[in-house]
């Protein structure tokens, strides 16, 4: 039995500034639905292939809650399995945490849309409607826009004119972007975060020029009738002496301001298997430069997205994080934001650094593939015995929905015994995924669930797509109602209008939501 903790003691703990990993195990649907503010997506179906680098202590206090599923028991006993020894339940539930008084939030990266909406009201974070900004680009005015999402995102759709330039980059890049101060410069998200953030950076900067957040991003500009640019691929350039300099001077005035601490090298690595603290280490520069070289331990994480979306690296709630960068400036500009949010323990690392780097991507810490002693076929294989065989496809709903092989059953590992009822047949059953990693994992949980003959696919859904063999699009199969991901009303280019704007409703009384919560210790400059 897993030892329960209360509403008050999870409370306490963020509030204290204890450390604490409060972990949802639903799918991301459900999340979006309804949560606490700090609690972490961590669906029971992708545990293997996040929990290490998502909570590297292995004896960090964990809480894990449901809504009744039943997934809290299976989600203790697959950590424990992992190492994980600190692991308890909140006590009755998110039903438990409402009736406790908790506030709950919908929507997800909900603490940092939440401090922008506070950054915003605080600091009166100047804006413009979408209509004076198309007013200013019609008429050729001195303006440049700046782009703060990632590079895939603004290619999707962008506002005409604009320049990639996410977030992290902005203070780094502007001047080389904007050398005169009499231009005006924008910058856009989807939404509002990143807008608000990114607009705030530059002016928390000190920048001379005047500067303004796109007034709900390319939500307001398509909500305004207005047209936006697809597959744009303006970048920015590389980076000048005069613009590196100016960058370094305004992010040391920041830093004394905000009071960041910085760190060395040696100390790093002595930190690196402390047993009384969680420590992460993120290289906020772009995914470009870290795969170039970086120092060994540290994970990429680009500032201006570790900012929006904190949760998506960090499990553990007042956690130590060390930032990296090799200009002194994108680091300390992550790291001001990130002490705003409530991070006790933010530093940065001293450059340059020397000793040997790694290069490359770093790949997600994940355990050794169980050996379950299953059959695992080859694409060909399963190509030649499918019409008898019953294939089970675990990959996450927008993946299966791109491609999947012909006939393939959707399911999520979360409910599995449902999908057993209604999958056809008496005959084997084939588990696959896109890299056929969580289906190697899963294998020994369905053996436990049937008797039916059971084999993987090597290599997965991928394998397959590589050695020629045809693909089905669509969700033509499901094991039960698909509900697995959160269908972003700011992302793509098919969103409603009603769905657009109800978002934007939402994020506006996020500040009331937080002065309801009282748990944030978020502290605007």
């Amino acid at each position: 039995m897993t030892r329960t903790v209360s509403f008050a003691e999870v409370r306490a703990a963020l509030i204290d500034g204890r450390e604490i990993a409060l972990l949802d195990v639903r799918e991301e649907g459900p999340f979006s639905r309804g949560h606490p503010l700090f609690a972490v997506p961590l669906p029971l179906g992708r545990i293997e292939l996040d929990v290490l680098d998502l909570v590297p202590r292995h004896d960090a206090p964990i809480v894990l809650y449901d809504d009744g599923e039943g997934l809290v028991a299976r989600a203790a006993a697959k950590l424990s399995e992992l190492g994980y020894s600190n692991v308890a339940e909140l006590e009755g539930g998110l039903d438990g945490w409402r009736r406790a008084g908790g506030e709950l939030f919908i929507d997800v990266n909900v603490p940092s849309k939440a401090f922008g909406e506070l950054v915003e009201a605080t600091r009166h974070t100047p804006s413009l409607p979408a209509a004076e900004v198309e007013r200013l680009i019609a008429g050729n005015a001195d303006v440049v826009v700046l782009d703060s999402r990632r590079f895939e995102e603004y290619r999707t759709m962008s506002i005409p004119t604009g320049t990639s330039v996410p977030g992290g980059e902005l203070v780094l890049r502007v001047q080389d972007l904007a050398p005169r101060p009499e231009t005006t410069v924008i910058v856009n998200c989807a939404g509002r975060t990143r807008s608000i953030i990114g607009t705030q950076s530059l002016i928390n900067a000190g920048i001379p020029n005047k500067v303004f957040a796109l007034r709900n991003g390319t939500i307001g500009w398509t909500l305004a009738g207005l047209q936006l640019d697809h597959g744009a691929q303006r970048r920015f350039p590389d980076l000048s002496d005069e613009a590196q300099r100016l960058a370094r001077e305004r992010a040391q005035a920041l830093a004394r301001r905000v009071g960041l601490r910085s760190i060395d090298r040696a100390t790093v690595e002595s930190w690196r298997d402390r047993r009384d603290v969680t420590v992460y280490l993120l290289d906020v520069r772009t995914p470009e430069e870290f795969a170039a070289g970086h120092v060994p331990g540290f994970r990429s994480a680009p500032g201006g997205q570790l900012v929006q979306a904190t949760d998506e690296w960090v499990g553990v709630r007042h956690a130590h994080l060390v930032l990296f960068d090799d200009d002194g400036v994108r680091a300390t500009l992550a790291a001001s934001w990130l002490i705003q949010m409530g991070w006790r323990n933010v530093y940065v690392l001293q450059g340059p650094v020397d000793g040997e780097q790694e290069t490359g991507a770093r790949p997600p810490r994940r355990p050794p593939l169980p050996t379950h002693g299953l059959s695992t076929l080859t694409p060909q294989a399963l190509a030649a015995d499918l019409a008898q065989s019953t294939v089970i496809d675990l990959a996450p709903s927008p993946r299966h929905a791109a491609a999947h092989i012909p006939g393939a059953w959707f399911a999520a590992r979360a409910r599995l015994p449902e999908a057993l009822r209604r999958l056809p047949g008496e005959g084997p059953l084939v588990l696959t995924s896109w890299d056929g990693v969580i289906a190697q994992f899963v294998a020994g949980e369905l053996r436990a669930l049937t008797d039916r003959p059971i084999a993987v696919l090597g290599g997965g859904t991928q394998a397959w797509e590589a050695a020629g063999l045809p693909l089905e699009r669509g969700i033509t199969h499901a094991a039960h109602d698909v509900d697995d991901v959160y269908k972003r009303p700011y992302e793509g280019t098919d969103n409603a209008a009603a769905a657009m704007q109800a978002y934007l409703d939402w994020e506006f009384g996020l500040v009331e939501q937080l002065g309801r919560d009282g748990t944030h210790g978020f502290r605007v400059l």
